[in-house]
């Protein structure tokens, strides 16, 4: 989970401070102490993390916290209040050129997954209703080129490139190109270096001056910590950049330049990078973002990628199935690739209040069984469970890799969630759920 350890270690040194009932002026400030020493390990910019302790020191201690009956609940909303500040406030939307094409040019070093980025917005763009198209301005590094042509045509879009020619010329003729074929969208890829250089900038900014983008997005590695945040104050002297895109916010992300690129650059963080799948890609939410540090979950982004993930009119089909005790393993295995689009079952759970950053043993691969189960049968076995004898069965384990009583298993559940379907929908099921959910449920 990205921020893990600062996770913990806030969320320790708050419930320390906050456990004891009423606070003082010497309570807060040692708490602070050790915010303070938590946000300094996870690589957080000293200036930064100084100024975060004393805005909200002086919050903490005013006359209304200290005498409020739950001062706890006050102090936990003033950290939340001032981490979100931290990071931008609101999500920074994309900024969108009046005339055709808009114009997105991708910087940052080698390394920071600038190309797959590319990508993975143009993925993002696409499914937002866009037109968009790479252009392959990178043409130092091996297989740049070539890299950008293979991600480019798994997420379906046209990439531009001119082999090893001008950078700055092969920019300019992209946007002709784009502008005849109507995208409406140009991401350019552009030249990265093991370390920031004045040959690097200095392509950069030719470019820059040649296509004037609408947006100039630097690309970091979110787990280079306080080294991301000297990268983007560089890059934002020579550049003025626009925006950051963090990347490999899903690794071992000590939480640094999350927490100090806003503060010391001034500009947002539009998207972060949240795997290794060209469709793991969100927009950055600092308040979404600082809930999930301190262990308040993230149902509003939970919720967004369960609508991405379920079909609308698929999920309608499997309630009428589940009224009428149609349900079949074909129907559970929809169910299961639906979920793992959402990101696996710790994903999930570190998304829901109060579950962030707990110790609970979580099997991503728990889905992986029963699905070769499944697809270790037939269509008519998995259309009709109730065929499935002792020898079908065995010959279902040997195929999976499983054993017989994992497919028993899996019929059990299968059997126990049919009839839960049942009864949930079922007359007197409709009426629990209209007194829990009085505006309706979706299907019902």
């Amino acid at each position: 989970m990205a921020f893990e350890g600062l996770s913990e270690k806030l969320q320790g040194a708050l419930k320390k401070m906050t456990g004891r009932g009423r606070l003082n002026e010497q309570t807060v400030k040692e708490g602070m102490r050790e915010v303070r020493m938590a946000l300094l390990e996870a690589d957080v910019n000293y200036a930064v993390a100084k100024d975060f302790i004393k805005k909200v020191t002086e919050r903490c201690v005013g006359q209304d916290v200290l005498s409020s009956l739950s001062p706890a609940q006050q102090v936990i909303k003033i950290v939340n209040e001032e981490m979100t500040d931290l990071m931008g406030s609101t999500n920074a939307r994309l900024n969108w050129s009046p005339s055709v094409p808009t114009i997105f040019m991708l910087c940052g070093l080698q390394g920071a997954g600038k190309t797959t980025m590319c990508a993975k917005l143009a993925g993002y763009l696409t499914k937002q209703g866009k037109k968009p198209m790479l252009a392959a301005c990178d043409i130092y590094r091996p297989a740049a080129i070539k890299q950008l042509q293979v991600v480019g045509q798994q997420v379906n879009v046209p990439v531009f490139e001119k082999g090893t020619q001008d950078p700055v010329k092969t920019a300019k003729e992209a946007i002709d190109y784009a502008r005849y074929y109507q995208r409406d969208v140009l991401i350019i890829d552009t030249a990265g270096r093991l370390h920031i250089d004045e040959a690097l900038m200095d392509e950069l900014a030719r470019i820059k001056a040649a296509v004037k983008p609408t947006e100039i997005l630097l690309t970091v590695d979110a787990m280079t910590g306080q080294d991301a945040v000297n990268v983007a104050k560089t890059f934002d002297e020579k550049l003025d950049i626009t925006g950051v895109i963090l990347t490999k916010l899903d690794g071992d992300t000590r939480g640094g330049a999350a927490l100090s690129i806003k503060a010391v650059t001034g500009k947002p963080i539009k998207f972060s990078g949240t795997g290794e799948k060209l469709t793991d890609i969100e927009p950055f939410h600092p308040d979404r973002m600082a809930s999930r540090i301190l262990g308040m979950g993230d149902v509003l982004t939970l919720i967004e990628q369960a609508s991405e993930a379920f079909d609308e009119h698929d999920a309608e089909k499997f309630a009428r199935k589940g009224v009428s005790n149609k349900l079949t393993l074909e129907d559970f295995l929809e169910q299961m690739q639906s979920m793992k689009k959402m990101g696996g079952l710790r994903s999930m759970i570190n998304m829901l209040p109060g579950m962030s950053g707990k110790d609970i043993e979580v099997d991503d691969n728990a889905m992986k069984k029963p699905e070769a189960i499944i697809r270790s049968m037939t269509p008519k076995e998995r259309r009709d469970p109730s065929i499935l004898n002792a020898s079908r069965r065995k010959r279902i384990a040997a195929g999976s890799g499983t054993t017989v009583q994992d497919v028993n298993t899996l019929i059990r559940q299968f059997e126990q969630a049919q009839q839960m379907m049942k009864q949930m929908m079922s007359g007197k099921g409709k009426k629990r759920m209209r007194m829990r959910f009085p505006g309706g449920m979706p299907g019902m």
